[in-house]
């Protein structure tokens, strides 16, 4: 199989991890890759570790020479740009990943809450699956648009959703204390998420009103069978990739296997490792690669259960997990592409 795929928005770190999977990957021909400000200018001038591996220049997003010419597009934009986009790629018949949050959510009222705009496509949003491909590959192989959920929300919600939807805890004291590295922020001037404000430091961001959340809530919420409200605490490491979530629940019962709940849930989930109990994963055993790890421990004396998770926030929080969503797209192995070692130094 061949899958010609194409690239809007394709000079981030998204964008880039998204060109360093996709020239490797042994399916796939890559036709196309845009971006606005970096137009005409060479991708391995603008990322030299490309030189002699992708002979390709960025270029306007032409939708109908794109359309015409790519088997799926990836799109890599910001909230509202992404859904203009796919609107336009829709109606002429490509399958889209959209690794924005503009189809993230069903509940368009939560969207426009959380993201303070009315949503630019509302009549696509239904036909949108969220990407999670470890919880909805069968709609997935199903689907047309995928919105590829980000690194924060994997993170939390790989961990708790098996938990949850087996009642091993309860869903009324949920707190997400979680750390990414700088890259989540993408690739931007900001001051403060320079390497200068941020190395030998660690601090706290959007306390008690960071975007994920209302995204976490709403897909755990669906594991519960109920709503849910949860605590997300997210801070700033200074690393360059990472994310690690760590995560305190109530127990309903002390006994309960944990890790029997999550290798039943994950049985069929390669890039999902849950270690024994008590022992605990960490960054450098997922960066650079397309997996989570997760560890848990059981403090018996508060009644709680601890659970750390571990992954990659530019693979498996972004471009790694769309790549696993669109092998699930085209019936190919969903590794494929992707079956990369961490980098443990």
């Amino acid at each position: 199989m061949n899958i010609n795929a194409s690239i809007i928005g394709a000079n981030g770190y998204t964008g880039l991890e998204l060109i360093n999977i996709l020239i490797c990957h042994p399916d796939v021909t890559l036709k196309y890759v845009t971006s606005r400000s970096d137009q005409g200018k060479k991708v391995s001038d603008i990322y030299p570790s490309l030189f002699s591996r992708c002979d390709l220049s960025f270029s306007q997003a032409d939708y109908d020479k794109i359309a015409q010419e790519s088997d799926i597009v990836f799109l890599a934009l910001p909230h509202g740009a992404s859904a203009a986009a796919a609107k336009e790629l829709y109606n002429k018949g490509t399958r889209i990943i959209d690794l924005s949050a503009d189809f993230r959510y069903q509940n368009l009222n939560t969207y426009e809450d959380t993201y303070k705009t009315s949503h630019p496509c509302p009549e696509l949003n239904s036909a949108a699956v969220y990407g999670l491909s470890e919880i909805y590959r069968e709609q997935i192989k199903k689907a047309r648009i995928v919105a590829n959920p980000g690194c924060y929300t994997t993170a939390a919600i790989v961990a708790l959703y098996p938990l949850l939807e087996a009642r091993a805890i309860r869903a009324d004291n949920i707190i997400i204390d979680a750390k990414s590295g700088i890259t989540g922020a993408g690739r931007k001037s900001d001051i403060n998420c320079s390497m200068s404000e941020n190395l030998e430091n660690f601090k706290a961001y959007s306390l008690t009103n960071h975007r994920h959340t209302s995204e976490i809530e709403e897909q755990l919420s669906k594991a519960n069978k109920a709503p849910l409200k949860v605590n997300f605490s997210p801070h700033l490491l200074p690393v360059k990739r990472g994310i690690l979530a760590t995560i305190y629940c109530d127990l309903f019962d002390q006994d309960k296997d944990i890790k029997a709940i999550y290798d039943n849930f994950y049985q069929e989930s390669k890039f999902i490792s849950v270690l024994e109990e008590n022992r605990l994963p960490e960054l450098k055993n997922v960066t650079g690669s397309n997996y989570v790890q997760i560890g848990f421990i059981k403090d018996k004396r508060l009644n709680k259960l601890i659970v750390v998770s571990c992954l990659d926030n530019l693979v498996k929080g972004a471009s790694g997990q769309a790549v696993q969503n669109m092998n699930i797209m085209f019936g190919i192995e969903e590794s494929r592409g992707l079956d990369f070692i961490a980098r443990y130094l």
